[in-house]
């Protein structure tokens, strides 16, 4: 039951029909919480257990964090170092728990095929390939115990823990954000549960719109530059430098608006019942800067890092050396939350070392002021944009391609490289019907439709009216439903 699915649809008209229908609180919320039970199990039934179990253990864990020392005791200097003690060791259990469970499930064929690879024990390797083909990853398991350790951690430093098991499961089994987020912390949901009415008109409209948009960027665009990049990397061997490039500008494009589109359809369904989940995406590929990149993509991911591992690794306060450290450790940790290989690994460290020479530059600028007028200047705004995207775009290669073996073929091939006599002919037209040239116009066609948005937007600030939205919904769902290429593509973000 994908979100760009009929049956989707109809689940839910559904859902916001019973929701609506009830006015007590509790109500609303067992009809939330089956409601995400029913999605969950179109696809995985046999996790349903594993991720009740998983909401429990960090319920449990959350009120143990949230009980108040014991004044009575007379030594109460005592009472206080044990309370904060044991509450630390709550702390750990809980984040080694929801740690453990990422690693039996995504990261044990990586790491027995890693260590089989260093200790040469052919043994280990067999049972990695073993692993790999028969486990199956529960899916959105990085972004629920993500959740789960935010959670555990907002307590221990002091906000209110979760009263009631219901209201904490049906926020961390909500069906618009369970599988591939947007990461959301509990108390901001929470909050809204206890001043929730009814949408108004715009704010409906605003959430069929955020639908229709997402089902465009998935299914009319992100889909058809799917076909493209799936048949140029599936042919590496074939594919020129020309080749190469246009797929990895494309893969860029259809990732972002693939993970987008998602995102606008979790959002839209929320706000239809209620709920405001937070943006996950602002321009990223209109940044300036890597760190103004990682500002604007994945935000509520980038937020996560920065709030549970930068700033508690010591953030940019003792120094430019352990600040360039600290960012090193999070983009590598960032890369690897991704999925279990090398190349996501590698994409990683790309973006931290992006990172430390981002920070390198911003401090010689600080002390020397014509530096700092340069890089504000037209000309160094437009190098400043050309030199980021082209080292996002030029690393989603070890993105798509985690096989290090792929994606280092790849780079070799991208300056020089001829492609075969009928690639062109088997890839371009008869798979696609169209030239490289007429591709590589249509893609920049779509990248100045996402700056001409991007302008009227920031610059001129303009927004569309609810009435014209509601005009323009049926327009989008139909062109969708037309031009979307059949048997639509999994979201990219499932997979991880």
């Amino acid at each position: 039951m994908t979100f760009i699915s009929i049956t989707y649809g109809l689940f839910l008209l559904s859902v916001i029909g019973i929701y609506w229908s009830v006015q007590q609180q509790w109500l609303r919320m067992w009809a939330l919480l089956a409601a995400s039970i029913v999605f969950y199990s179109s696809f995985q039934v046999q996790y349903i257990p594993l991720l009740l179990a998983g909401t429990w253990v960090t319920f449990q864990l959350g009120q143990a964090l949230a009980v108040p020392p014991d004044w009575r005791i007379e030594d109460w200097q005592f009472a206080q170092q044990d309370w904060h003690r044991q509450r630390v060791r709550l702390l750990w259990l809980g984040i080694v728990v929801n740690v453990l469970l990422l690693l039996g499930f995504k990261y044990i064929p990586f790491l027995l095929s890693t260590v089989g690879a260093l200790i040469g024990n052919p043994i280990l390797q067999e049972r990695a390939v073993w692993t790999r083909s028969n486990l199956v990853v529960p899916l959105g398991l990085s972004f629920f115990c993500f959740e789960c350790i935010a959670y555990l951690v907002d307590v221990y430093r002091g906000a209110p823990a979760a009263q009631r098991f219901l209201d904490f499961s049906a926020y961390k089994l909500f069906f618009a954000k369970l599988i591939s987020g947007p990461i959301t912390r509990y108390h901001p949901l929470a909050a809204q549960v206890q001043t929730q009415t009814f949408p108004s008109v715009d704010r409906l409209v605003e959430g069929v719109w955020l639908i229709a948009c997402g089902a465009v960027k998935k299914g009319l665009l992100a889909d058809n530059l799917g076909v493209l990049v799936d048949l140029s990397f599936q042919n590496l061997q074939r594919a020129g430098s020309a080749d190469l490039w246009l797929a990895t500008v494309a893969y860029g494009l259809q990732l972002y608006l693939d993970f987008s589109g998602y995102v606008d359809m979790a959002r839209g369904s929320a706000v239809l019942l209620g709920f405001d989940l937070p943006q996950n995406f602002d321009f990223p590929y209109f940044s300036t800067s890597i760190a103004d990149f990682w500002r604007r993509w994945h935000m509520t991911l980038g937020d996560w890092l920065r709030n549970y591992l930068y700033f508690p690794l010591g953030g940019s306060r003792q120094g430019l050396l352990r600040t360039c450290l600290n960012l090193m450790i999070i983009m590598a940790i960032a890369g690897l939350w991704h999925g279990a290989a090398w190349g996501f690994i590698v994409w990683g460290l790309l973006h931290g070392i992006a990172l430390v020479v981002h920070r390198l530059a911003e401090a010689l600028s600080k002390r020397f002021s014509w530096l700092e007028r340069a890089w504000q200047s037209l000309p160094g705004v437009v190098l400043a944009w050309g030199l980021t995207q082209g080292m996002v775009f030029t690393t989603w290669i070890f993105f798509r391609l985690p096989d290090l073996k792929d994606s280092w073929l790849v780079v070799q091939r991208l300056w020089g490289h001829a492609a075969d006599a009928q690639f062109a002919q088997k890839v371009y037209l008869e798979a696609i019907g169209l030239g490289l040239l007429q591709i590589a116009l249509l893609l920049w066609a779509l990248i100045v439709c996402m700056g001409v948005a991007y302008t009227c937007d920031r610059v001129f600030k303009l927004q569309l009216n609810w009435h014209i939205k509601l005009m323009l919904v049926p327009l989008c769902l139909f062109l969708v439903w037309i031009l979307a290429p059949k048997g639509s593509l999994p979201y990219i973000y499932f997979d991880f």
